[in-house]
């Protein structure tokens, strides 16, 4: 993934009766110990636009579902990789976005997630989906 680039992760339904969460998520240089980086990966549950897209964790912003944080370092071989990992136990069933940026430099990275499905009850897929319905409209308003 490019530096200041989002992807979208397509996982909607029809009726939104199948809902995930995060098991794993990482990081990695896309040329590991080649070249000094420190990388910053988000998950959100919204659309995010190459404006938006920071080295800031904000974890009182509603709509961050995960962060992957990692450093690397080419020129100094006394100072190890370091990767810090940090999501929300959150059950969403709309798409969600990932953006990365090298705050350090502008080099690129690649990064690897698992998801696990949930079956939503009625009335836990009504509420995933308003959830991300309110989120959406009050990310368009800031």
């Amino acid at each position: 993934m490019a530096d200041n680039t989002v992807d979208q992760i397509s996982l909607h339904t029809i009726n939104g009766s199948m809902g995930y969460r995060i098991k794993s998520f990482i990081g990695i240089s896309s040329a590991p110990g080649a070249q000094d980086m420190e990388g910053l990966f988000k998950i959100f549950k919204v659309p995010k636009t190459i404006s938006e897209i920071d080295g800031n964790v904000d974890f009182s912003d509603n709509t961050l579902l995960g962060v992957v944080y990692f450093k690397d370092y080419a020129t100094n071989d006394n100072q190890p990789s370091v990767q810090t990992v940090i999501f929300d136990n959150e059950t969403f069933n709309q798409d969600i976005f990932i953006t990365y940026s090298d705050v350090r430099s502008n080099n690129s990275g690649s990064y690897y997630f698992e998801l696990e499905q949930v079956k939503l009850s009625l009335d836990e897929n009504t509420v995933a989906t308003l959830k991300d319905i309110r989120n959406i409209e009050s990310s368009k308003n800031k």
